[in-house]
Order: C-alpha cells, then sequence, then structure tokens
C-alpha cells in the first residue's frame, strides 16, 4: 500500500510515519510538509534512510503541487496531519489556520476524488467540541456531541470536519475523521504545555503557567494515537467520526508539578500569567465507539508514558536546543514577555 501522510514532519505526523515503517515494511510511504515553523526535517532523518519513504516539500493549500503528486504517485490513502494547531498563534494571525486547515483539507479531498483513493482521513482534534465544566466529572466529548469552538484554531479545525463529511456525502469520497485528546511523546514541538515544561526545567528557566493551572486536558501518547489512527485507516467504517481519548485527566499544574518532581526541579520555576482569551477549561474524551467497534485502547498510562518522554527529551537535546535557538525563541519571548529569562 502507498500512504502520503501530511504534515509529517510535525509532531504526531513523525510519529505515525516511524509508526508504519515499522509495522508495515512493505508499504510504501510519502510525506508532503511545508516545513513551516514547526516542520522540521531532522525529526524525519531516520526515515529519510529508508528507501521505502520519500519527502516532498510543499503546501497542501498549493493546488498544482497536490495534483502533480497524486498523479505520479498514485496513492491508496492520504492522512492529513498538515495543520496549524497552536491555539495562541490563532490568536494572533487566524487568517493562516482557516488557509492551510480549510483550504488545504479541500484540495486534499479534490486530488482524493479526482485520483480515485481509497480512503481519506483527517486528523482532527477535541478541541472542536468546546470545554466542560470542572464540576461535572461525569461528563465527557463523544461523536455525538454538538461542536462549540472555542479559538480560530479549533474554529478552522471543525470547518475542516464538516468539509470532509460533506464530500463523503455529497461525493461519496471514503473519509473517516479521529479527534484525539492532548497528544505527548517525542518530537513534539517545545511551544506545547509538556515539552515547554522538560525543556524550561532542564535549563532552569521559569515555566509559564496560565491563570491558576486548573484546566485539565486528556492526556494522549502519541504511540496510542497512531496505533488508533492505523486502525481506523484500515478498519474504520467510511463517513465515521471517532472519537481517541487517553483516559489521562490531569490539570495543567498536577502535570507541571509532575514534570518538575521528575527532573528534581524546584516547584519555584513556576510562574503564573495572565490567562489566555476563551481558554477551556476541561477536555474528556469517551473513547468507547472506537473500543467497541475497532477494539481499540490506550495502553499508556501517564506516568509511564511522561517518564518515557522526559527521557526522550534528555537523550535528544539537539533536537529541541536547534529549535529554541532559533525562531521559536523569538515567539516564545514575544508570547510571555519573558525576555529570556
Amino acid at each position: 500500500m502507498k500512504i502520503l501522510v501530511t504534515g509529517g514532519a510535525g509532531f504526531i505526523g513523525s510519529n505515525f510515519i516511524y509508526y508504519l515503517l515499522s509495522k508495515y515494511p512493505e508499504d510504501k510511504i510519502v510525506c508532503l510538509d511545508a516545513l513551516t515553523y514547526a516542520g522540521n526535517l531532522r525529526t524525519l532523518e531516520k526515515a529519510i534512510r529508508n528507501e521505502n519513504f520519500k519527502f516532498e516539500k510543499g503546501d497542501i493549500s498549493d493546488r498544482d503541487t497536490v495534483f502533480s503528486m497524486f498523479e505520479r504517485e498514485k496513492f491508496d490513502v492520504a492522512v492529513n496531519f498538515a495543520a496549524e494547531s497552536h491555539v495562541d498563534r490563532s490568536l494572533v494571525n487566524p487568517e493562516i489556520f482557516l488557509k492551510t486547515n480549510i483550504l488545504g483539507t479541500l484540495v486534499l479531498m479534490d486530488a482524493c476524488r479526482q485520483y480515485g483513493i481509497k480512503r481519506f482521513h483527517q486528523i482532527s482534534t477535541d478541541e472542536v467540541y468546546g470545554d466542560l465544566p470542572l464540576d461535572r466529572e461525569d461528563l465527557f466529548f463523544t461523536e455525538q456531541t454538538p461542536i462549540h469552538t472555542s479559538s480560530p484554531y479549533s474554529a478552522s479545525k471543525a470547518a475542516a470536519d464538516l468539509l470532509v463529511l460533506s464530500y463523503f456525502r455529497t461525493y461519496n469520497l471514503p473519509v473517516s475523521i479521529t479527534r484525539c485528546s492532548n497528544n505527548y511523546g517525542p518530537y513534539h514541538f517545545p511551544e506545547k504545555l509538556i515539552p515547554l515544561v522538560i525543556t524550561r526545567a532542564i535549563n532552569n528557566k521559569s515555566i509559564p503557567v496560565y491563570g491558576n493551572g486548573q484546566n485539565v486536558r486528556d492526556w494522549l501518547h502519541v504511540e496510542d494515537h497512531c496505533s488508533a489512527i492505523d486502525l481506523v485507516i484500515r478498519k474504520g467504517k467510511a463517513g465515521e467520526v471517532y472519537n481517541v481519548g487517553g483516559h489521562n485527566e490531569y490539570s495543567n499544574l498536577n502535570v507541571v508539578k509532575t514534570i518538575l518532581r521528575l527532573l528534581n526541579k524546584d516547584e519555584s520555576l513556576i510562574t503564573y500569567v495572565k490567562d489566555r482569551p476563551g481558554h477551556d477549561m476541561r477536555y474528556a474524551i469517551d473513547p468507547a465507539k472506537i473500543h467497541n467497534e475497532l477494539g481499540w485502547l490506550p495502553q499508556t498510562r501517564f506516568d509511564e508514558g511522561i517518564s518515557k518522554t522526559i527521557e526522550w527529551y534528555i537523550d535528544n537535546k539537539s533536537w529541541w536546543d536547534e529549535i529554541i535557538n532559533g525562531e521559536y525563541k523569538n515567539y516564545y519571548d514575544n508570547m510571555y514577555n519573558t525576555n529570556g529569562n
């Protein structure tokens, strides 16, 4: 099988590529990535040495690039990870989120229609559902939860989801969607909470925590997410949405303190900063559908996964050092007004 993975130089996409190359050594993988700020070709160094992997630089919203690639490669499956995905950045510059996340998805599906692909899979997020109250631990997001977005980012992902489902109904394009909870693991760009805390703590720098840090997230190890995507692509029903959650709910402050404890760092590094606009309080996924229909369950407990993740960042300091010493550092200072402290 030949699989297109868009956005494969990013966090989840790169982990999915390594998952496929390991589990299906006979399959051929092509990665299309625009290598914007969060795309790092160094992440794919090991994959590039594999004869069944090919990398091409390009934007999913560039119709000529996408269509010529589909004409040349004759893909069986396309998996769309390519997205602008950071909420804070969407508050500053919403337009790029609409271009990549909506128009890019449209272009990919038009190519899938023309070249008769067997499955188009859209990687979405639980953020399309909005949030849940902290005092209702009995409530979870299901696939029937109404869409109720809170940021330009989540609105752009929700719009893409609706577009994907419309292509199934209108054109009978074989599509599927997974909406996941917060991922963590290797190759996670250091602007997101867990890698941000790990890298800042290793360097004995202040750890910014929004508000009082009580916002709750359901943490899913990226390897578990990859296995769920693979299962949906191969056995999931076309036209369906599957929620993928980790059953690991922790407050942001709890996550920060856990990482500091495992790194033997003092909690005095924590600095509380002004909360961002529209900050969702709680995300919690009910993965009953993917479990009941496809037999998937997360395999990684948070305490195990976070320890493995910390070890990876310790062992791969050169990978994230290059990012932090470049464009990301300027972004970080501007966003949190830390002036490098």
